[in-house]
């Protein structure tokens, strides 16, 4: 099987876009539509043709190009079936255990509700990277909008539980942001402060801290640590579930 070909490129003020190309059939999907110019301009940077939209969820900085893509290129658009009526230009509504073929390339659908109500995310299992939109960030997960913590912590136990080498590509670049709030939550993490460095060497350099890896992600991000003896006692939740933990945690980062 060839391997597929990821280009990520910044778009609107803090989110990221990605083409997936698969080069033996030419087949290449956007991940989400967050606007129509810069995904063309990374199409033509390419030299692809756009083939299909694989939608995590249904908010507009996600879906606001949809329209002007699939006007010129007729690709076909997959999301998630939870948030069917709200996914401009939908075609194929997807739900957990689903599998999207991007050409010769599988990607099986993963429910990953909590950001919003039925949030999916796209593992390609064969070829190692898996695309979360906004429930797992960089050192920091998705906002609680439309859900609440227990489902929110059984979505990320899930995309903890991937291989450690699997590639994260997320929806924004927040990593800077989420290193000063983890470093509240979990201070003496050797992991976390030499992510921080490197993130904040990124920054100074305008380079992105994306994508990064489950196992690296399983090391620094508080929000998949609730079983963390430190993170427990520090929160004074020492022995208590798990989704508590992190609910607590969440709580936290909203109010930091």
């Amino acid at each position: 099987m060839a391997q597929l070909e990821i280009f990520q490129f910044p778009t609107r003020s803090d989110n990221y876009g990605v083409l997936i190309h698969d080069p033996k059939t030419g087949a290449t999907a956007s991940i989400d539509a967050p606007e129509a110019a810069p995904i063309l301009a990374a199409l033509a940077q390419k030299g692809w043709d756009l083939t299909d939209i694989l939608v995590t969820h249904h908010h507009a900085d996600h879906t606001a190009g949809i329209g002007a893509l699939k006007n010129r290129y007729g690709c076909t658009v997959y999301g998630p079936a939870r948030e069917a009526g709200l996914i401009p230009g939908l075609d194929v509504e997807v739900k957990e255990g689903d599998t999207v073929s991007v050409g010769h390339a599988d990607a099986t659908v993963i429910d990953t509700s909590g950001h919003t109500r039925g949030h999916v995310s796209y593992y390609f299992p064969d070829q190692a990277p898996v695309f979360v939109g906004d429930t797992l960030f960089s050192v920091g997960c998705g906002k609680l909008l439309e859900g609440d913590a227990p489902t929110m912590w059984a979505s990320l136990s899930k995309l903890a539980a991937l291989p450690p080498e699997t590639d994260v590509y997320c929806g924004h670049e927040y990593t800077g942001a989420n290193c000063r709030f983890a470093l509240t939550i979990e201070p003496d993490n050797a992991a976390l402060r030499a992510r921080a460095a490197e993130v904040a060497e990124n920054d100074a350099n305008g380079r992105p801290s994306l994508p990064t890896t489950i196992g690296l992600e399983r090391a620094t991000n508080p929000f998949l640590r609730a079983s963390s003896p430190e993170i427990q006692a520090r929160l004074g939740l020492e022995g208590q579930p798990l989704e508590a933990v992190f609910g607590e945690v969440r709580r936290r980062k909203d109010r930091f």
